[in-house]
């Protein structure tokens, strides 16, 4: 029985995955810091579901916390690491920053040194679609320059990403960041706008439609997500050899064990259309309060998948009204609303 170390194990992206590993018959390692970015009671009953499997064992501490990663990656030997474990969320980013620079900095880099000292067969490592920052050529594809992040959230990303290329380069170590694009679903975050939409909307209140609803996303329902994440732990990047090209349009180094790789749903749908589909699945109209951009926004996303099809056969699917009335479906039993 091989072990995987999932950080962000109680989290909603992390609940799913530890599910499905556990479902495939792994042992898992869940890190969890339990934080109360939003209703720890959220994180509470996902982490008691893990528990009741026999090969999920949790650890409630924060990933930045000097040694705790050392000292685990020494008693467990994982043979895969997922990291998912971060500050979340854009707009928080601009009221605290350091937040973000503890945990996605300071706890990747614990991470990385961690897997020096203790290598693993392959490490993947979450990154954000946020990446692209400025960028306006559209589907964002993993080959293209990605340097004008346009939040801090964004910045303390990308610069994993980098940090995580150095360690595959000086160290050997096999790396895959995932850059996901607007995750929903059951379980999901309640920062996130399908939660706020469907709460607000439920409860007869206006909800507050940014850029005048002038946005597209690339929504990823979350299982669709981590069944890409769960096959990318098989296609484990090699190094390629001094005469060896890479690949058109594979994101490898030339230089290191590293490649980076979008998971999304290949489809931007404007949020006009997102917000109905809350409303068929709620069956009531919102009341929309139409406002302008939030700082450090973006105004689209939309991700070219072919990379993720190329290294694993598969791409998500899951159709927008399908995604959202099963979160609705899942918010309507959790709160008996």
């Amino acid at each position: 029985m091989k072990t995987v170390l999932v950080t962000g194990s109680a989290g909603f992206i992390g609940y799913f995955l530890c599910t499905r590993l556990l479902e495939d018959g792994f042992r898992v390692i869940g890190l969890d810091a339990m934080t109360d970015y939003y209703d720890v009671r959220l994180k509470e009953r996902r982490q008691q579901m893990l528990l009741q499997h026999e090969h999920f064992r949790a650890v409630n501490d924060r990933v930045e916390t000097a040694d705790l990663l050392m000292s685990l990656f020494s008693a467990e030997k994982p043979d895969f690491v997922i990291h998912l474990a971060a500050q979340a969320g854009v707009r928080y980013s601009i009221e605290a920053p350091r937040s973000y620079l503890e945990s996605n900095i300071c706890g990747t880099f614990e991470l990385l040194e961690a897997a020096r000292a203790f290598p693993p067969e392959h490490m993947l490592l979450a990154s954000t679609s946020s990446a692209y920052g400025a960028n306006t050529e559209m589907p964002y594809t993993e080959t293209d320059k990605a340097d004008h992040q346009m939040s801090f959230y964004a910045a303390t990303k990308k610069a994993t990403e980098n940090m995580a290329h150095s360690y595959a380069h000086l160290y050997g170590l096999p790396v895959t960041m995932f850059r996901f694009f607007t995750v929903y679903g059951p379980w999901g975050r309640p920062d996130m706008a399908l939660f706020k939409f469907t709460k607000a909307i439920l409860e007869g209140r206006p909800i507050d439609v940014y850029n005048y609803g002038d946005m597209r996303r690339d929504f990823t329902y979350v299982e669709d997500l981590v069944e890409g994440i769960r096959l990318l732990m098989d296609a484990v990047p090699v190094r390629p050899a001094d005469d060896e090209d890479v690949p058109e349009g594979d994101s490898l180094s030339p230089v290191a064990p590293w490649r980076v790789v979008n998971i999304g749903n290949s489809t931007s749908v404007q949020l006009t259309d997102y917000i109905e589909a809350i409303e068929a699945a709620t069956g009531r109209k919102a009341e929309r309060n139409l406002m302008p951009m939030q700082a450090g926004d973006v105004p689209a996303t939309w991700a070219n998948a072919d990379l993720l099809q190329s290294l694993t056969g598969y791409r998500p699917r899951t159709p927008v009204r399908e995604g959202v009335a099963r979160f609705v479906e899942w918010y309507r039993d959790y709160y008996r609303s």
